[in-house]
């Protein structure tokens, strides 16, 4: 899978917010009371550490919007791999620029970050069947944002929401109704997946009944992981094979070993570290 186009209408009421919040009444105070109107400015944002850069267009959004005279011109591309030293993107223009660096930053580190991470997940796994898959975890409103920087990262996004896959998790069994509502999914809902999570060996005869078409097995001990891939593999094999639960850059290769199709990790979107970037004026 490659990488999602982002549209502007994807990113701009965030920029207008973040601009807002930064910006309030009375505007940049400091840089309308002590740089010149008129003062020519030109710089380059450069990466100052390795890693995968994303949300080029988030940052020259921003900066279009603080200074409409603004001349940007990308270095590199989301998705590429940086490293320490290298100029991203070039931009030009008045005292705007100022004002918008820190959102600007702040957008394209986060972004960076997401997608940093998740490479170093997918370079773990190489050579295995399992794809590296994000979660719901992400930071509210920016869950486009969050995706497409996953994407960038070479993982696979997971569902979007709650409305283009239905997902039983241990909670949902209170319903009782899991033939009745498998039934009804398929019937109004032609072609959404159903992704059925199991914490326990007994839930997974029951579950491999509503023919799903992935079963998640969550925070299963390596050796129980290992049976019950092999007795999935035996019973429905085409089901997909989902692992998560507290995945980390240390145990990912191993679980990958064990033959799942897919390991989804929440820590990629709720905790990646930002990536250091900045804004260097000539």
């Amino acid at each position: 899978m490659g990488i999602p186009r982002l549209r502007p209408s994807d990113y701009a009421p965030l920029v207008r917010m973040a601009l807002r919040e930064d910006l309030g009444r009375a505007g940049d105070l400091t840089t309308r009371l002590f740089v010149p109107a008129r003062t020519p400015l030109r710089g380059k944002i450069v990466s100052r550490e390795a890693g995968v850069i994303c949300g080029l267009d988030v940052a020259a959004a921003v900066f279009r919007a603080c200074e409409p005279r603004a001349k940007i011109r990308l270095l590199a591309r989301d998705g590429a791999r940086v490293r320490p030293g290298r100029a991203v993107m070039a931009v030009s223009g008045g005292r705007g620029l100022l004002s918008a660096e820190r959102t600007a930053l702040n957008f394209l580190q986060r972004m960076s970050g997401v997608a940093s991470l998740t490479r170093r997940y997918v370079d773990r796994v190489r050579g295995t069947r399992a794809k590296i898959l994000d979660t719901r975890k992400t930071l509210p409103g920016w869950r486009v944002l969050d995706k497409y920087a996953v994407a960038c990262g070479g993982g696979v996004n997971h569902r979007m929401g709650l409305y283009d896959a239905a997902m039983l998790k241990d909670n949902h069994y209170l319903g009782k109704r899991l033939e009745a509502g498998a039934r009804d999914l398929r019937r109004r809902h032609p072609g959404t997946p159903l992704i059925i999570e199991c914490d326990e060996p007994a839930q997974i005869a029951r579950a491999l009944a509503l023919r799903p078409e992935v079963l998640l097995l969550d925070n299963m001990r390596p050796a129980r992981l290992r049976a019950q891939i092999r007795r999935i593999r035996r019973d429905a094999p085409r089901t997909k094979i989902e692992v998560s639960g507290g995945v980390s850059l240390k145990t990912v290769r191993a679980l990958a070993d064990l033959g799942p199709d897919r390991i989804s990790i929440g820590r990629l979107t709720h905790s990646a570290p930002a990536l250091d970037l900045g804004l260097d004026l000539a």
